[in-house]
């Protein structure tokens, strides 16, 4: 309750915990302590209302809507078990497979049972070309070499054996692009109409990227323009938070750090922890500058941007009862959609260089 009230008599707010330090403590004259606190950052707004950032455009080509469409193709593909020829390119070889070193098995070169797509370029260069022509029950020394920049410094450009055995083979059958397909896998009644279909989906995803980087490079540079001193112990707290988290995630997927120090993680979260600290401290600077307030609108849009959202397809009825029910969630995500909106909105395009005029002709 003293510190409490020292904060308020001092019109203080800490950004962090507060370091204590009790320098006297006894039953007769009570307790004596100081308290080191740290202030929010000081702020020095440089431009950022008319930044200059150029209109960005994607143009969808022929190639890309095909591929597209390819790709549909490719994950309607069935499988079907082989067994009356030897493995060809594109089949899915079950195998199993012990690599040698010489006369020593090496580690990390065995399985059984594997599923290999041949062709796929998941091997080492020359192991899956050499499987082509096996058949179910073959058995086959394959000579590979691992490339030099290979991860694992033993096998790094060393000359190695893999006896293999083949148990089953699978061919993919893709299906054929026509109306009856198109109907079945969409609204579309033709091919012709479900290729526009797949240009138009391609065309939006290539606008919302080039909008998306058009912005990334406004607010660098509002945050580039802008002068932050943070305290070095903001930063830490962020890093510690930031390794707590990873460690989290490490162990709920039953791993640990594996050749790195904590000291080199530090180092690597505290660069990051830097830039992000600068850029919220700059984006809060700016809402006090302009006194902004997020709108409905402003809320809709970031509960539609949500993953629970994006994957359960909310529709406007059910973004207006969560913002209804839960407005508060998202107020801090609504206030810096509201900036962001504000800077893009006030951004320029860069004049265009007059072009050089032609000599005269004598």
């Amino acid at each position: 309750s003293v510190y409490s009230d020292a904060l308020a008599e001092h019109n203080l707010v800490p950004e962090i915990q507060p370091n204590i330090e009790f320098t006297e403590v006894s039953e007769q004259d009570g307790v004596s302590f100081t308290a080191e606190v740290v202030l929010h950052p000081t702020v020095k707004l440089g431009q950022y209302k008319g930044i200059e950032a150029p209109v960005i455009e994607y143009n969808v080509t022929d190639e890309e809507v095909s591929a597209e469409i390819q790709k549909k193709l490719n994950e309607m593909a069935t499988e079907a078990a082989v067994e009356d020829r030897p493995v060809r390119q594109g089949d899915i070889v079950t195998l199993d497979f012990a690599g040698f070193m010489g006369d020593e098995q090496f580690e990390g070169g065995t399985a059984e049972g594997y599923k290999l797509k041949i062709g796929s370029g998941s091997f080492i260069p020359g192991f899956e070309e050499q499987m082509v022509g096996m058949n179910i029950g073959d058995e086959r020394d394959i000579n590979v070499t691992f490339p030099e920049d290979y991860h694992a410094e033993n096998l790094a450009g060393k000359p190695v054996v893999f006896k293999v055995k083949v148990h089953a083979i699978t061919e993919e059958n893709v299906p054929e692009l026509n109306d009856e397909f198109v109907q079945d896998i969409s609204e579309c009644s033709t091919v012709d109409e479900y290729t526009a279909h797949v240009r138009g989906d391609l065309e939006k995803r290539a606008a919302e990227r080039a909008k998306n980087e058009r912005t990334d490079l406004i607010l660098q540079k509002v945050i580039d323009n802008a002068e932050v001193e943070i305290h070095g112990d903001i930063v830490s707290a962020e890093v510690d938070m930031q390794i707590d988290r990873f460690d989290k995630q490490l162990q709920s997927f039953g791993a640990e750090y594996a050749h790195l120090s904590i000291e080199d993680l530090r180092k690597d979260y505290e660069q990051a922890a830097q830039r992000q600290l600068k850029s919220q401290y700059v984006m809060m600077a700016i809402i006090d500058a302009e006194k902004l307030e997020p709108t409905d609108e402003d809320f809709r849009e970031v509960i539609a941007m949500s993953d629970t959202a994006k994957q359960q397809h909310w529709d406007d009825e059910k973004i207006d009862a969560e913002l209804k029910d839960n407005r508060m969630k998202y107020a801090v995500s609504a206030l810096y959609n509201a900036a962001v909106k504000m800077l893009v909105a006030n951004a320029v395009v860069p004049a265009a260089a007059p072009a050089e005029e032609a000599p005269a002709a004598e």
